[in-house]
């Protein structure tokens, strides 16, 4: 089995987020595209099995099967387009989370993903316990997002992971505006065996319909604010986030799966 490792939302090597792609005939077993994930240790591990006109495609964390991941179809996506399929502008995955489609548009790979749609949630001790520092507001779908006072308060935020899994979510999104860029944020996953993703792009179809309801504003650009950093370029249109960004090959190996069942 042959695998990428590409640096999502990134202008450079070694920023963004990696994940693993895996773009095969047929589906191995889902234990051991568990195992593959584990052993990768990398955020997200994606696989992509032809289907129609364009893929099927599932995502796996270290410890479990995910619904939406947005880097790691962003790594799909340039794996596809750039190295299988280098004659398509566009390729349509079909996910547990629906139909996505990725073009190019330019040097970019531009996403459409579903927007999450954001109940607000009462400012708890423990969101305070967790993070260090307490919310000016929270709000909740899937994931957790809490909206901090300062751009300062996201980037030095050294959170206490344990109590953060105590805290309803599956993802923890932290977000404030920013200076430079639109919005600023962090995500941690210590529910999912990632204490911090360093880009996460399903996180961003939480932060950006929260930010233009704030801001009247549609367009965005975002900096995720973790010690490896990326940049995504936003779009709010109706339901639907559209994601932007750059991706960069790191490497490209084979998998010596032949005798394991």
């Amino acid at each position: 089995m042959k695998q990428y490792i590409v640096d999502a939302f990134a202008d450079r090597m070694f920023e963004g987020n990696a994940a693993a792609v895996c773009v095969m005939d047929r589906w191995p077993g889902e234990e051991l595209m568990l195992k593959i994930a584990g052993e990768n240790a990398l955020p997200e591990t994606a696989f992509a099995v032809p289907e129609g006109e364009g893929y099927r495609l599932r995502w796996f964390a270290p410890g479990e099967e995910v619904d939406l991941c947005g880097h790691a179809t962003l790594a799909a996506a340039y794996v596809i387009l750039n190295r299988v399929r280098p004659e398509t502008e566009q390729v349509a995955f079909q996910t547990k989370s629906g139909t996505l489609t990725v073009r190019r548009r330019e040097d970019l790979l531009e996403m459409d993903f579903p927007a999450y749609s954001l109940k607000q949630v009462e400012v708890t001790d423990d969101m305070e316990a967790a993070l260090g520092v307490r919310p000016v507001e929270a709000w909740r779908a899937r994931d957790l997002v809490c909206v901090l006072e300062r751009e300062e308060d996201v980037t030095d935020l050294k959170p206490d992971l344990e109590a953060m899994k105590k805290l309803r979510g599956a993802l923890c999104q932290v977000t404030a505006r920013g200076s430079r860029y639109d919005c600023v944020s962090r995500t941690f996953g210590p529910k999912c065996g990632i204490p911090e993703d360093p880009v996460c792009g399903s996180g961003h179809c939480h932060i950006i319909p929260y930010w233009a309801a704030k801001t009247g504003k549609t367009e965005f650009t975002a900096r995720q604010a973790s010690p490896r950093g990326g940049t995504l370029y936003c779009r709010l249109e109706g339901d639907r986030v559209v994601l932007a960004g750059r991706a960069v090959l790191y490497a490209e190996c084979e998998l010596m799966l032949e005798d394991v069942e």
